[in-house]
């Protein structure tokens, strides 16, 4: 079985076929998925597919470029929502200067960024990690703020093979998904090519992302074993070999399962 650890079914683009699609994921080879909050109506949504779904259970986070929505009131209100049934992790948080590129905006990320690192070690929940064009002040505050022993995933990872390993240094997981398929990817091949796969993560990021062959098209957890397949071959482990390791490290990660 596959673990699904980055999805966003409460996306509007799964409207007509949410629950169908959800339901069928366990006989397509998904045991378990994380839904991941961006914004904080997404937070409710994430929250109530969880209790929907056995299988399904929630991040709770204010993605970098929709931290605009927060003031203390209502990050208060994340916080209870962060200590709801069957959350698992604090995320999607971090920082993206992609999208956001003045000063004033950067600043703003970066405070939500480490009141919610905060938040997790408070909770004792790992994070689910957003970086983009943002790698020095993601690694700079990561190594600032007091985390604890809190560990997460730095998730659709994008930056260096040796960016990485600082990050596994640090006691992260790398999030692998459908752009390890594309023939242009090589900087993510050769990632996964040097770390351990003792640190991979598999993730989906849809309804964005999907890989070869369906690149473009609405992704789904259905879609894994594309991934599942191009980890074999850079890694030479046999397909079953990567569904085992990366379930096993998202247990350890998620529900503390050595």
């Amino acid at each position: 079985m596959i673990f699904e650890t980055h999805a966003h079914y409460d996306d509007e683009s799964f409207q007509k076929d949410r629950e169908e699609l959800l339901s069928s994921l366990p006989e397509k080879g998904i045991g378990r998925v994380v839904n991941v909050s961006s914004t904080l109506a997404s937070v409710i949504e994430s929250r109530k597919l969880a209790e929907r779904f056995d299988f399904v259970s929630a991040a709770v986070g204010i993605h970098p470029t929709e931290t605009a929505e927060l003031n203390e009131e209502r990050f208060s209100w994340l916080e209870e929502q962060a200590k709801g049934a069957k959350v698992v992790a604090i995320g999607e948080i971090g920082l993206d200067y992609y999208w956001e590129k003045e000063e004033e905006q950067q600043r703003r990320q970066r405070i939500w960024f480490v009141r919610q690192l905060a938040l997790a070690k408070e909770l004792r929940l790992p994070v689910v990690i957003h970086s983009r064009d943002a790698a020095a002040d993601t690694v700079r505050l990561l190594k600032e703020t007091d985390t604890g022993n809190a560990s997460g995933v730095i998730h659709c990872y994008s930056y260096s093979p040796e960016l990485a390993k600082e990050f596994i240094k640090m006691g992260y997981y790398i999030g692998i998904g459908g752009v390890v398929t594309f023939k242009n990817a090589k900087k993510l091949k050769e990632t996964v090519r040097q770390i351990p796969p003792e640190r991979m993560l598999l993730e989906t990021d849809c309804p964005y992302m999907a890989p070869e062959p369906y690149r473009g098209i609405r992704n789904d957890s259905s879609y894994l074993p594309f991934v599942v397949k191009e980890l074999a071959e850079l890694t030479g482990m046999t397909e079953e070999e990567i569904e085992r390791v990366t379930w096993e490290n998202a247990m350890r990660l998620f529900f503390g399962e050595n």
